[in-house]
């Protein structure tokens, strides 16, 4: 059991990483001024949130089977 929720908790993070980093990409392409890619707009914007709650869904995870072992 604990080799699978480590297993999840990696893949889980591995995803959240890459999706945000996509995310960041995309969002740096699409700025148009020096005010759009102020790091309030950066890193808090709504498509974020689903690869942060990825991330942290992944850190749980990783808590979890530690406690276990």
């Amino acid at each position: 059991m604990n080799y699978i929720l480590s297993f999840a908790a990696a893949v889980l993070l591995v995803v959240g990483l890459a999706g945000n980093g996509f995310e960041m990409r995309r969002a740096r392409l699409s700025a148009v001024g020096d005010e759009a890619m102020s790091t309030k707009t950066v890193f808090a914007g709504k498509g974020n949130f689903k690869w942060y709650a990825c991330i942290g869904a992944a850190l749980v995870l990783m808590a979890i089977a530690s406690a276990y072992t």
